[in-house]
């Protein structure tokens, strides 16, 4: 400790302790990104601790993401890919898997080369497959139909070109597409 640094801004060894058993306990449970681990941390500190301060914070929070680093129990490209091909798996495009992943703070490059490897073709099947739309449809289509389709699949992040490609499909086409890329 040197004397510019006054002692409330150094964690004690007990605080580090328990921000490596924190990361600990956190990343035993789910993955995490180092934005995800960074805040838990934190925010946990400061409940835990009174009287701390934000240097003791962020030196608890650094430390945490560190050691999960150093065991490798923390990898942000790892996490982008994982829940691309879960997204995709439950029917999400590449914008709302972009933007899930950007919100759980994987840098914009991570992010761009995890989804670079998304289908939307598969994941916009599978998200008509899942809610009865398009080759899937229980029911006849009518214009009041059609259009509340089209809006599902355009809030999904799906193109308007890509809903009226599946919509044009025969239900055995939709599931021969499924299957073929669900073994990719």
């Amino acid at each position: 400790m040197d004397e510019e640094t006054p002692a409330s801004d150094i964690p004690t060894p007990r605080m580090f302790s328990w921000a490596r058993n924190s990361a600990i306990y956190r990343l035993e449970r789910r993955m995490h990104t180092e934005k995800q681990l960074y805040d838990a941390i934190a925010r946990k500190a400061r409940e835990k601790f009174e009287d701390i301060s934000e240097a003791q914070v962020k030196a608890l929070a650094d430390s945490a993401v560190k050691f999960a680093y150093d065991n490798k129990a923390i990898d942000d490209t790892a996490y982008a890919e994982i829940g691309t091909r879960s997204g995709m798996r439950s029917g999400k495009s590449k914008r709302a898997i972009a933007q899930k992943l950007s919100q759980k703070g994987v840098a914009k490059a991570t992010v761009a080369a995890a989804v670079a490897e998304a289908d939307d073709f598969y994941a916009a099947l599978v998200l008509a497959r899942k809610r009865a739309f398009g080759p899937f449809r229980k029911c006849e289509l009518d214009e009041k139909r059609q259009t509340k389709e089209l809006s599902a699949f355009a809030r999904a992040g799906f193109s308007f070109e890509l809903g009226k490609r599946i919509f044009a499909m025969q239900r055995e086409e939709a599931e021969e597409a499924l299957d073929e890329r669900r073994h990719l």
